[in-house]
């Protein structure tokens, strides 16, 4: 297996270090570098040409929100990974919108932020458990910033209607299980669904279905 190169952004020294230290001697992960701020992160990422970028979403100079919306923009293939204390609806939903394939918080064990890494660079997106459940909260209310919004006219989706049933429940942050049970199909059904849905709307990932589903009113 090839190593998964990591860049490390936090403006704490020890933070970054300590971080550092950890992921080092896991299997297959190499960290190539640390930044202090969005500033430094988006200059080391076009030097390094990192997989995953670990970034913490407070920090001075530009916050870790406005430069994962850069080096997305600028390295579609690097995967941004949210690392941070905060847990607020806003920083979530904003930091998945700007592209991050996840978010976690800092007192996640090494052995599981290792994994996290892994499971990043290879596509799947990563929650914390207890940001998963404010992410639905605030999806629920609209914008997760507490403002309300205009209800855009309708959209052309081309999804089937029970896509449209598989749909609403991703967006309600119900598993592949779940949906199976609810909808009494087959676990391989949903799947083939997911990947329908996807494709169809041009998304990335689950999270990226659940915001769409809420901010084009189709749920």
């Amino acid at each position: 297996m090839n190593n998964i190169t990591v860049l490390i952004v936090d403006d704490q020294r020890l933070v970054r270090e300590g971080i550092a230290s950890l992921l080092d001697i896991q299997e297959g992960i190499t960290v190539v570098g640390t930044a202090v701020d969005g500033q430094e992160a988006i200059t080391k990422s076009q030097e390094l040409h990192p997989d995953v970028i670990l970034m913490d979403v407070r920090m001075p100079v530009v916050d870790g929100i406005t430069a994962t919306v850069r080096i997305r923009q600028q390295q579609p293939d690097c995967q941004v990974l949210m690392l941070t204390t905060f847990d607020d609806e806003e920083y979530i939903v904003k930091s998945l919108q700007a592209g991050a394939s996840g978010y976690l918080l800092k007192d996640i064990p090494a052995g599981d932020l290792a994994q996290a890494v892994r499971l990043t660079h290879s596509g799947i997106y990563q929650l914390d458990p207890s940001v998963a459940g404010k992410l639905v909260g605030a999806l629920g209310r609209g914008n997760g910033g507490g403002e309300e919004t205009a209800v855009p006219p309708p959209i052309e989706h081309g999804l089937t209607d029970r896509e449209l049933e598989v749909l609403h429940l991703i967006a309600t942050g119900a598993t592949n299980k779940e949906i199976a049970e609810k909808l009494v199909v087959s676990e391989g059904t949903v799947k083939n669904h997911v990947s329908s849905i996807l494709s169809t709307l041009g998304l990335r990932d689950r999270i990226q279905a659940a915001l769409y589903a809420h901010e084009h009113h189709l749920i």
